[in-house]
């Protein structure tokens, strides 16, 4: 997910006056009296960043994503403490021996939050409003679809309700990630008659079979859930849920720290030993499940020369920056394969720091003076990258060192990641945390000259090498793991040699949290329901 791709949310208990306030009075309280007005009533997140769409099917940013994975469920899902696939509104599953029919067994007696019946036939009308484009419902860009099927409907052939609760997919070809991709938020399965009555508007208006139903969203401040008292899995021990939106993280650690919130998102390095020396918080350190990269947009000169994009790469002093910007809670990134992940090939080494190489090869380049170029960077915080703008300084301090002249350009979030979509860019900060524990989440993603398309890109670089495209498509259609791997090793070897992007580094996105709080388990994607967490009182 981009940068996409880092997670968390507040329960608690009853919310019984604030509600009857109107929306009008609460888009004018600041935030600190939307927080002390839901205190006591609710679990509260404290995040950096609003969400920007609650309709999961055209969201690529991780804090809509933290949201809707409480609203809707999915048809397969990971188990809380590990990489195994495990039911969700599918019961059941089983697939040909060609790895092209998948048959599933749907669970029955569900409902939508609206109290439409969940189906099959509600699971074959999202699939073709995700899968044609011209459905009267495919209004958006559906980029999860894209970055992962190809352009639509591309690998699936064909979609079937063969009864009320059986459900037949048809692929065009072997795809070998295909559970683990319908494990993503992004196809959570939501209301028929909610998308028909809102459309283009559903972004606003989500309606899912989750833990949790959308009561409302006072935009740019907080988004409240209330529990599914109908919810098929477990019992949910909370009322609301509150994604308050508290941009500064020493705002949001005093927050927490005063009792204010319960859970404090995307926290800085420097903030740590307040954690650990609080007796009432714990701090949480996910695992290293994400890519925090420089994007060097391969259209446009002079970055278009591979021997100017290994300057770039020769110039940036990873270890220091891990130093001095993460106070060494990251780990320097030598490919875009996360370490954790089964394929990562620790044989890959970054470019060596080293300015006199960077001169040399800027000058058979063509550029022994150095060149002007500006550097795009978002706003706020990402769990890649806490710190955006001191990030974005170090690259231009360092880059300076071969006369390249940078140029520093900030976006809010929203803005920027519709801009890099469209390839404006020469170089872009960029991200992304996985979605699904497979190397192809992260190499397809990144480099398929499939995914470089503007509006619905992930390939912030718009790199295109068929070599590269073919040994994609075979891991991706290769069912033997080991094969596979061989393949993606094969493959960060490439693109290392090639280096359209460098990697800069993996984080472990830090979070504060209420010793109050209990039943919260992070899982490596950092998408958690929270239908298991309660509060404790004193």
């Amino acid at each position: 997910m981009i940068g996409n791709k880092g997670h968390i949310v507040f329960i608690g208990v009853v919310l019984i006056i604030s509600l009857i306030v109107s929306f009008d009075f609460k888009n004018k309280l600041s935030g600190e009296e939307i927080l002390n007005s839901q205190k006591n009533k609710s679990i509260i997140i404290a995040r950096a960043n609003d969400s920007i769409s609650l309709d999961p099917a055209i969201t690529t940013d991780m804090e809509s994503f933290k949201v809707c994975v409480n609203i809707y469920d999915t048809l397969v899902k990971y188990e809380k403490n590990g990489d195994e696939i495990i039911p969700s509104l599918a019961e059941s599953w089983e697939t040909s021996e060609d790895g092209l029919k998948w048959v599933f067994k749907l669970r029955k007696g569900t409902k939508f939050h609206d109290g439409t019946d969940f189906n099959a036939h509600a699971v074959q009308f999202n699939f073709e409003r995700w899968m044609n484009m011209d459905n009267p419902y495919h209004i958006g860009s559906f980029s999860y679809w894209s970055y992962n099927f190809g352009q639509f409907p591309r690998l699936i052939r064909s979609v079937t309700a063969l009864s009320d609760y059986s459900l037949e997919i048809v692929l065009n070809e072997p795809y070998s990630p295909f559970l683990s991709t319908l494990t993503m938020p992004a196809f959570g399965i939501a209301s028929p008659d909610s998308i028909i009555k809102y459309n283009e508007s559903f972004k606003d208006h989500p309606v899912g079979t989750g833990p949790f139903e959308f009561e409302y969203w006072n935009k740019g401040k907080e988004i409240v859930l209330k529990k599914n008292h109908n919810y098929w899995g477990n019992t949910i021990k909370i009322d609301k849920v509150v994604f308050s939106v508290v941009e500064s993280s020493e705002k949001r650690l005093k927050f927490l720290e005063e009792g204010k919130v319960d859970i404090a998102d995307n926290l800085t390095p420097d903030e740590v030993n307040r954690i650990n020396k609080n007796p009432n918080l714990d701090l949480y350190l996910k695992s290293f499940f994400n890519i925090g990269y420089l994007a060097m947009n391969n259209q446009k000169k002079p970055f278009d020369d591979k021997n100017v994009r290994k300057a770039v790469g020769c110039l940036i002093d990873k270890d220091k920056m891990v130093k001095e910007l993460f106070d060494n809670l990251a780990r320097p990134a030598n490919s875009f394969v996360p370490p954790i992940i089964w394929a990562y090939n620790e044989d890959v080494k970054s470019l060596d720091y080293n300015v006199d190489k960077a001169k040399k090869l800027l000058k058979e380049a063509g550029y022994e003076d150095g060149f002007d170029t500006t550097l795009w960077v978002m706003e706020s915080p990402r769990a890649y990258f806490p710190d955006t703008i001191g990030i974005a300084k170090f690259i231009k301090e360092s880059l300076l060192k071969a006369n390249i002249r940078v140029e520093i350009i900030t976006y809010s979030w929203d803005e920027y990641i519709e801009k890099i979509k469209e390839g404006e860019h020469s170089l872009a900060l960029i991200g992304w945390t996985g979605d699904h524990i497979d190397p192809d989440n992260f190499l397809y993603t990144f480099f398929s000259s499939d995914n470089r398309k503007t509006e619905l890109t992930s390939n912030y670089s718009f790199y295109k090498n068929e070599e590269v495209d073919k040994l994609l498509k075979q891991a991706r259609q290769a069912t033997d793991r080991e094969f596979r791997k061989n393949i993606y090793r094969n493959l960060q070897e490439i693109i290392s040699e090639d280096t359209p992007a460098i990697p800069l580094v993996h984080t472990m996105p830090i979070m504060g949290v209420s010793k109050k709080v209990k039943g919260y388990t992070p899982h490596l994607t950092g998408e958690e329901t929270l239908e298991d967490v309660h509060l404790i009182s004193d």
